[in-house]
């Protein structure tokens, strides 16, 4: 997984470095098939957005949350990208596996 960050008015600093990339590491454990991460943070006015593209295996996924604080901003990110992943994850098993092999059975019995 690689993790690419770019600040919009904002200067990425080493403990910022290391924030985004410990939390983006955690979504590991729900799904490991994550390609690519770019990470963008802007600081608009009072607001802090915090915005990600994620690259997985079949699709691509979107979310960016706003904050008035960075890391809070970020958590809000990794909360909104944690569930699209899980709903990714979701849609990718094979639901009516289990169906078939029901019919399967019947038909031969």
């Amino acid at each position: 997984m690689q993790i690419n960050l770019t600040g919009h008015h904002v200067d990425i600093t080493d403990p910022l470095r290391d924030y985004v990339q410990d939390k983006f590491g955690r979504l590991e454990r729900h799904f490991d098939q994550v390609i690519d991460i770019h990470v963008v943070l802007t600081v608009e006015k009072n607001h802090n957005k915090a915005e990600a593209n994620l690259q997985v295996s079949g699709n691509h996924i979107h979310a960016y949350a706003t904050h008035e604080d960075m890391y809070a901003a970020i958590d809000g990110l990794i909360d909104k990208t944690d569930r699209q992943l899980i709903k990714h994850k979701e849609k990718m098993k094979d639901h009516h596996r289990a169906e078939g092999v029901q019919l399967n059975r019947q038909q031969t019995a």
